[in-house]
């Protein structure tokens, strides 16, 4: 028998708002049985800050250093924290919950689809492997995690290089399917990146910016020759057609399936209501 056949869809970059609501309708579409499973790769324009659906913006997101750098801001549909959206590659997974090689638990489903991540990373030649939290401490901080930062909370089954975090992923469950969308960081300004979220005060924020070294890190900080996003790209195409045991067939919107991304993008993605409502 041959492979499985998923879609594979390289928008290209797309603003904060078309990028979130592509992602909401592939969701919708694969619910309907109009596509089948379809993994797309992505970049932003402007560089955006995304928080999680369940942020708080007011406590949480300096909004005036948003607006200083010139960032776009779209609240996601998924949880998880906020995520600068820079250098790097963001993908984004779709398929059912019912499909014969997806766990039925978060985290194990999670760790299935992860896979395609991690084998792009191999294919980059880094040596990247899943840690999970294993100290009581460390599981606490899933549930109540300190830090609005994305890169600076811990998860399961977390992709790691030298024990630093290097990609950060949410995922959601709608409508019998599951959207896993997450970034992977080719470089990274740390001080503009800092700069976007709210401190209780100065004194915290530069322990947490120290703290966050040990924690996170950019592919090109740690990769001998700079990583393109062309590199990037076809190293992870192949890592996720490996890692989930499929073939990828390329595929483009029509202009018909565009505007009704476009619709939905200025319906929800771009109103005050949807992304400032907690």
């Amino acid at each position: 028998m041959g492979k499985e056949v998923w879609r594979f869809i390289d928008s290209g970059e797309g603003s904060p708002s078309f990028n979130m609501a592509l992602d909401e309708v592939l969701l919708e579409w694969h619910s309907e049985g109009r596509i089948p499973p379809t993994i797309r790769f992505y970049g932003w324009n402007p560089a955006t800050l995304s928080i999680g659906y369940f942020q708080r913006v007011a406590k949480e997101i300096n909004m005036e250093s948003v607006q200083k750098h010139e960032l776009g801001f779209v609240r996601r549909p998924t949880g998880g924290r906020g995520v600068l959206h820079e250098h790097e590659l963001t993908y984004s997974v779709i398929v059912s919950e019912d499909h014969p090689n997806m766990p039925k638990t978060v985290t194990e489903a999670y760790r299935v689809i992860s896979e395609g991540v991690l084998k792009g990373f191999h294919n980059l030649g880094l040596e990247a492997y899943f840690a999970v939290p294993r100290t009581d401490e460390e599981k606490e901080s899933l549930k109540n995690p300190r830090s609005a930062v994305c890169f600076d909370a811990p998860s399961w089954y977390e992709l790691v290089v030298e024990g630093r975090k290097v990609a950060g992923s949410a995922q959601t469950r709608q409508k019998g399917v599951i959207l896993q969308h997450g970034s992977i960081l080719l470089d990274l300004d740390e001080e503009k990146l800092f700069s976007l979220f709210q401190y209780p005060s100065e004194r915290i924020k530069e322990r947490m910016q120290k703290a966050f070294k040990n924690k996170a890190v950019a592919i090109n900080d740690i990769c001998s020759r700079s990583i393109t996003l062309t590199e990037a790209k076809e190293a992870f195409r192949k890592g996720f057609a490996e890692g989930l045991n499929i073939e990828l067939e390329p595929y483009e919107l029509t202009s018909e399936e565009k505007e009704v991304v476009n619709k939905l993008a200025r319906d929800r993605y771009e109103s005050d209501e949807w992304n400032y409502k907690r």
